[in-house]
């Protein structure tokens, strides 16, 4: 690839940072508030800053020890646990991100709705049509080439910050820490549907996650580094900024309004948050960052999604019709079919109550194994270490950490998501056999039988739920 078509570093940290702040960090106050007190976010905070914080040095170890491995998290998958584990786990990030597409466009629409009232909650049929014609517009500019997306990107970069900054300034000069201090635990009489501090911290994992997808982004763009060793930083100091920025976001928030009030609002929260601090121009200024923001992150995010397509094809685990790009670099098929599908998960918009927020936690538990298998291939190069030095003890920690909490996160999510999870998995196994078959290979080795069994039983009896 031509070395000016490459990335640089800050330019692979800015890819990251606009792909994470998307629509999360705009309704974060209201998914916490609505789940748990403030001693649970808190608590919930620091638990993910450790997990996640894990798993963000566990990427940048791997990268530093595989820099071979170009393309995507699921090549790790790949390499530490054969082709099945690895098709798995570029399904599951795959599905993650249509998902995450989809619950861009009826929170830009509910941001929308505050200048033009007929979009509603951003759950309505004018909400459909017009994120329809924002997808395919976000389609067309990035048909143009990666340059152009990385311009687009910078500037909404900037756009997006100036909301979020200015409500931490404010929100630091008029917080009530007497407010702050109300039902801090979340346990009167009327906030006992929180439950115990241990399932409102429970509650807060899979929210948090949603807002932390993309963090690995630097790794699925990899191939277009100038410098392999720039990914693994690029990737912690983006994780370090925004942890701080979303927890401060957060907790500032039960300082305005009570937890009762934030849950209350309307989507997206911050907005109506900053209109309490200064007015109905707060929440003008909130929901055009909103809309600046969610556009960036779904033009980054539409991007990733061409490429973990592109680069899973290349590697042969998904068909090796998307296999093929033009001249500016974009595999169009890859680009086409992942929009048929999100235009199809538009119709959400029209049949599921509270789609923001169902689509967002779908999303964070379908990309827990991608994550998960990320963290588990750490500990096994750790494992492969003759030398117990300092640093393999290190890493080895973090790694265990970081699988750990990725697994305790796979429970977390609840029994619904986890069905929904194998309900959106399993089907991908059936086009691997397909491509197997293709390709006149044995299918399954021996444990991979095993883990296409437990998928199989927990489909049918998912199956069995949902009905």
């Amino acid at each position: 690839m031509n070395q000016d078509n490459k990335m640089g570093f800050w330019s692979l940290m800015g890819l990251i940072i606009t792909t994470i702040i998307g629509s999360g960090i705009f309704n974060l106050s209201k998914e916490m508030a609505s789940v748990a007190s403030q001693a649970g976010v808190m608590i919930g905070w620091l638990i993910t800053g450790v997990g996640m914080g894990c798993l963000a040095l566990a990427m940048q170890e791997v990268s530093r020890r595989r820099p071979d491995l170009e393309s995507g998290i699921f090549n790790y998958a790949r390499a530490g646990f054969g082709e099945y584990i690895g098709f798995n786990s570029a399904w599951g990030y795959w599905i993650s991100s249509l998902i995450k597409n989809a619950a861009y466009g009826t929170l830009i629409f509910s941001a929308l709705s505050y200048f033009f009232p007929y979009f509603e909650d951003g759950q309505n049929l004018y909400s459909f049509l017009g994120a329809s014609l924002l997808l395919w517009l976000i389609h067309g500019l990035i048909s143009r080439g990666v340059r152009q997306a990385e311009l687009v990107n910078a500037i909404i970069l900037l756009a997006k910050l100036a909301p979020i900054i200015v409500f931490l300034i404010l929100a630091l000069t008029a917080f009530r820490f007497d407010l702050f201090q109300v039902d801090f635990w979340g346990q009167l009489d009327q906030n006992i549907q929180l439950g115990s501090l241990s399932q409102q911290v429970k509650e807060t994992m899979l929210v948090s996650v949603f807002s932390f997808i993309g963090l690995e982004s630097a790794v699925a763009f990899s191939g277009k580094a100038q410098d392999q060793r720039q990914v693994g930083t690029a990737t912690v100091l983006a994780f370090c900024s925004v942890t701080l920025i979303y927890a401060a976001v957060t907790i500032l928030s039960f300082g305005i309004l009570s937890r009762e009030e934030i849950v209350q609002l309307p989507n997206p929260s911050l907005a109506y948050l900053m209109e309490a601090l200064i007015g109905r121009p707060g929440a003008i200024f909130v929901n055009i960052g909103v809309i600046f923001s969610i556009f960036g992150a779904w033009f980054s995010s539409t991007l990733l999604n061409e490429e973990v397509v592109y680069q899973a094809a290349h590697l042969g685990l998904f068909p090796a019709y998307f296999d093929q790009r033009n001249q500016r670099l974009i595999s169009m098929r890859s680009l086409t079919v992942s929009n048929g599908l999100i235009q199809l998960l538009f119709l959400s918009f029209l049949l599921i109550p509270n789609a923001y927020s169902n689509l967002t936690k779908l999303s964070s538990a379908s990309i827990l194994f991608s994550y998960t298998c990320m963290a588990l291939y750490l500990v096994k190069l750790n494992a492969k270490q003759t030398e117990a030095s300092s640093q393999t003890k290190t890493s080895s920690l973090i790694a265990w950490v970081a699988s750990i909490y990725m697994i305790w996160l796979i429970y977390a999510s609840g029994r619904t998501y986890l069905i929904l999870s194998v309900l959106l998995l399993f089907p991908g196994s059936l086009l691997y056999m397909g491509l197997q078959w293709q390709k006149g290979r044995k299918v399954f080795k021996n444990y991979e039988w095993i883990i296409f069994i437990i998928l199989l039983l927990g489909f049918c009896y998912s199956l069995a739920q949902l009905i």
